[in-house]
This record gives C-alpha cells, sequence and structure tokens, in this order.
C-alpha cells in the first residue's frame, strides 16, 4: 500500500515549522541577523555576510564558515564583550555562519560583526539599520575594540557598494583615507550601541596626516664614490635595480640608504597604493599615508616566506613592504639561493603571486632592488696584503651563491673601490642629495608625460612596442650596441636592460634620441662576464 506524501505548508518566514505535521506544535522562535564584513586576499577585500541565528535547542554558541583559529575563538570574546554590557546571552542554540562559506575566514577583525549580528538577532540593535555598514574589529574581554590589518582595504571596498564603515576609533583616520564613505569609529562596543539608540552620536573621523617625507642621509656625507653616485642617480631616475660590489668599509650601504633622499615623493595614487600593502600588513599607524617612498632593509637570515610573502596566514614580504620603493639586500651572497632565486618573478613581474591549497594571493611588488656585496668572504680580493690565502677561488666561490639569471635582472653593476686616506680628509662634496633629486625629478616628469597612455612610470617598467618607440638609439648607437651584445654574450633580456639604461642617460641629459655617448655609458655598468 503507497502512503501518500504529506504535502509541504509554504510560509514566508522562519516564525513556524514548515510541514503540516508539526502545525499543531507550539510555534518557535528562529531570530536572525545579517551583517557585512570582508575577507582579505592579497589587496583585495572580498565581501563576507555573517549570518547570526538564536534558535531554540540545547544551548550553544558555533561559528561556521571556515573560520581559523582566531576566528572560532570569537565566540569566548564575544561572550565577554556582550557580559561586559550587562547582558547575557539567550539560553538557545547560536550558530554563526560566514559566507560563502567556502571561502577562509582569518583574522580577529570578524568579532565586531559577529557581535553586532548576535545583538541584532537578540533585538538589541534594529537589523536593518545594520545592514548599511561593513563591520570590522577586534573586540577585548571588556568591550573595548581593538586595531586590526586591513582598514583600508575594508573602507574602499564599502565605499565602492555604497555602505558605511564601522570600525575601531584607532584606525578611524586611516579608514578616512577612502573618501566619501561614512565611518564610524567608537572606541567601545558601548559607545557604538549608544550611537545607534541615539543617546550619543560619534563624531566622524578626519583623515590622518600626511609628514613630510623623510630624506634620510643626504649624498654629502659620501666622500669620493663619484662613479657609485653617478650609477645611484641614474638608478633613481629610471628606477632600475643595482649591484654594488666592493670592500667592506668603502660606503655600500650609506649610499644605499641616500637613495630614497634622492628619489621623487610618492604621487597621492603611489600613496594609496603603498598604504593600502602596509595596512594589510598592520604597519600603517595612527592612519598617517606617507609621502615617502618606503626603504626595506631585511637581514640576510630572512626566510622565503619573510622575503617574498607567505606564511600559514598569507601576509605581504619586505619586497611587497617596499612597493613603490627600495629593497636594499646588504650581504647579497649570504642570502640563501632559493629565497634570492625567488625575487626572479618579482623583479620580472612587479608582483608576486603566493599560492596555496586554498588561496591564490597576489601582491604587488614594484620595487627597485639595490644590493651590495664583498668581493669574496673575507673581502680583500684586490688587497694582496690582506686577502686570504684561497684568493682568488675563494671569490669565485663566494660570488657563485647568487645565480645568473638573477645577475642578468639587475641593470646596473658597478665596483666600489676603497677609500684611500686621502679620500677621507677631503672636505664634503659640494653637491648633495637636493641638486641631485632636481636632476631625478626631471627626468622622472619626462618619462611620466611619455608614458602617459602606456601605464608605465618609468624607463625600467617599459617593454615591446614602447621600447621600440622610446628607446632606440641612432645609428652609431646601434652598431655599438650591436657589436657589444655579440662580445658580451647579452642575453635578451640583458640588451632590453642595457636600452632601459640609455634612456635613462638620455633623459638625465636631456636629449630626445639616445645617443652612442648614451649606449656606452649603460654597457660599462653591465656585467662584463658571468661569474665563473
Amino acid at each position: 500500500m503507497t502512503v501518500p506524501a504529506k504535502p509541504l505548508v509554504l510560509l514566508d518566514s522562519f516564525d513556524t515549522p514548515c510541514h503540516s505535521w508539526a502545525s499543531n506544535r507550539a510555534i518557535r522562535h528562529y531570530m536572525v541577523a545579517l551583517v557585512s564584513t570582508v575577507a582579505y586576499l592579497g589587496l583585495e577585500a572580498r565581501g563576507v555576510e555573517v549570518q547570526c541565528q538564536v534558535a531554540p535547542g540545547v544551548p550553544a554558541f558555533n561559528i561556521v564558515g571556515l573560520p581559523d583559529k582566531a576566528v572560532a575563538e570569537s565566540r569566548e570574546r564575544v561572550r565577554a564583550a556582550i557580559a561586559a554590557l550587562g547582558l547575557s546571552l539567550p539560553p538557545k542554540r547560536i550558530t554563526i555562519n560566514l559566507s560563502p562559506a567556502d571561502l577562509p575566514k582569518e583574522g580577529s577583525h570578524y568579532d565586531l560583526p559577529i557581535a553586532l549580528a548576535l545583538l541584532g538577532a537578540m533585538g538589541i540593535i534594529d537589523a536593518e539599520t545594520l545592514a548599511s555598514y561593513v563591520v570590522v574589529g577586534e573586540l577585548s574581554l571588556d568591550g573595548r575594540l581593538a586595531a586590526t590589518p586591513g582598514v583600508l582595504l575594508a573602507a574602499l571596498h564599502a565605499s565602492s557598494e555604497n555602505l558605511g564603515l564601522i570600525c575601531t576609533a584607532l584606525q578611524g583616520a586611516e579608514a578616512a583615507w577612502a573618501g566619501d564613505v561614512e565611518i564610524l569609529a567608537p572606541k567601545d562596543l558601548l559607545a557604538l550601541l549608544n550611537h545607534f539608540k541615539g543617546q550619543s552620536v560619534l563624531t566622524p573621523p578626519e583623515a590622518g596626516t600626511v609628514p613630510e617625507p623623510d630624506q634620510g642621509p643626504d649624498l654629502k656625507d659620501v666622500k669620493g664614490q663619484e662613479t657609485a653616485k653617478r650609477a645611484l642617480e641614474i638608478a633613481a631616475a629610471g628606477g632600475h635595480n643595482l649591484l654594488m660590489n666592493g670592500p667592506p668599509g668603502s660606503g655600500k650601504s650609506l649610499l644605499a640608504s641616500c637613495l630614497p633622499g634622492i628619489l621623487p615623493p610618492l604621487s597621492p595614487a603611489e600613496a594609496l597604493e603603498v598604504s593600502m600593502v602596509a595596512s594589510v600588513a598592520g604597519t600603517l599607524e595612527g592612519g598617517q599615508m606617507s609621502r615617502t617612498r618606503p626603504y626595506r632593509n631585511p637581514h640576510h637570515s630572512a626566510s622565503m616566506a619573510a622575503l617574498v610573502g607567505g606564511g600559514l596566514k598569507v601576509r605581504p614580504g619586505e619586497v611587497s613592504l617596499a612597493h613603490l620603493g627600495v629593497l636594499f639586500l646588504d650581504e647579497l651572497p649570504e642570502f640563501q639561493r632559493a629565497v634570492l632565486d625567488s625575487l626572479r618573478q618579482p623583479l620580472e613581474t612587479g608582483e608576486v603571486s603566493v599560492a596555496r591549497a586554498n588561496a591564490h594571493v597576489t601582491f604587488p611588488a614594484r620595487v627597485q632592488m639595490v644590493a651590495a656585496m664583498n668581493p669574496c668572504r673575507c673581502g680583500h680580493l684586490g688587497d694582496a696584503s690582506l686577502a686570504c690565502s684561497r684568493a682568488p677561488k675563494c671569490a669565485a666561490d663566494y660570488q657563485a651563491k647568487v645565480s645568473g639569471p638573477l645577475l642578468d635582472r639587475i641593470d646596473l653593476h658597478i665596483e666600489v673601490e676603497a677609500l684611500s686616506a686621502a679620500d677621507l680628509t677631503m672636505p664634503a662634496p659640494a653637491e648633495g642629495s637636493a641638486a641631485v633629486a632636481a636632476r631625478v625629478t626631471k627626468a622622472r616628469r619626462v618619462q611620466s608625460k611619455r608614458y602617459t597612455d602606456l601605464g608605465a612610470r618609468t624607463n625600467a617598467e617599459i617593454d615591446g612596442d614602447a621600447l621600440e618607440k622610446h628607446a632606440t638609439p641612432d645609428e652609431a648607437g646601434r652598431q655599438l650596441l650591436a657589436q657589444a651584445a655579440e662580445a658580451m654574450r647579452l642575453s635578451a633580456r640583458g640588451y632590453t636592460r642595457v636600452l632601459r639604461v640609455s634612456r635613462t642617460i638620455a633623459d638625465l641629459a636631456d636629449a630626445k634620441q639616445i645617443g652612442r655617448i648614451h649606449v656606452a655609458e649603460a654597457l660599462s655598468y653591465r656585467r662584463q662576464a658571468p661569474v665563473s
């Protein structure tokens, strides 16, 4: 005998059971509230919906939707923060779903949206009011709000979705850089509740200050080393990578630290890019958007994840933190070879792609790499009185630690000679960083105007048709370059980089056409032969 199926009763809410056979039971009340927040994937903020359901059943507090350990622990912080308000959780089954459920959720910034969704489901806050905001923030046990990385990205996401943003007062100035977006930045959960209840009004935060660029050491502090200073000026003008090879104490580190002082300050758009990376890394303090180009100087013991990004929770590495600035690698051969080789892709493409089983994250990495190294382990290869007994074999072994493909990506190779006693007793140079910076800024303006429609900022970024159109030498220059390419056995990449450097030298000379003299100087900075 076939038993007829029981018809389903379609209801327009969760207030009653769906099956007709249960219609005679007591009506069960399911309270639901929704709050918007974000998940960070590189410099992308993806929308996440925090769904809170308070339903009858055995009392429990569960968080689902691929939460990591920090998110799973939110329930204890939320429970304590709500208790600090004098409220208690209902003795019901509380379920928090972070949608989309297949997107990994990392970080403590989910605390505040979970707490607000729960308060909305409890009827403490109007759920419709919460729907107008993107919420981020970590909760302390007493209800205070703590800072979390990525607030600037969350504010930009809220602006694109025509929503407001709720964050901690500590990061209100940072969020205000997003522009035309309503921002609520309370110090604690109680202040936010009072604002929604109309008992007090939160003042909109103002954008953080823009401090004056920090110029760092001046080139007047560098005695001698005129060739190195010229190479530093060319590197700054065209955004080229630079390698300095010389004995210890010759001034390589000082020259590298002078580079930010001769670079032009960041444009507003560039400052926003740099600040977004700093926001994700949690290093943007006080909402200050700096116009100074980043200068990162990692120790040679840095791991691959520290240099290029990654880790258990994918974070930007040093090469991304130096985006649009300078990455200085001192004692280059002392870095692990695998770590150095991981820089090949970022130096070529200007971005880092970190692949994981559950995520694929991309960070910007358009940097100038400046590296310094000794000619050998003892550092005194050219001085017979100081060199070790293994010279010159020790030099070949030491320099072989740096791979040829990485060296091929470095545009300028210079030898920094040891300073003599006469050099040290000379007066300070008359020309300092200010004069060099003026020439660099002028050359950068020429490049910016030239590549307006190409999306490139400097000569170091041009390729393909742009290189053919703007970096083709005259007849004498082409002949010299062809002869040098054969004699020096330049790779296709090396040939391209010589053209880019030649274009920069011509820009510094205010020449529209690349000439033989510009090509000759560019070739003089090229590595003469592979390290044996």
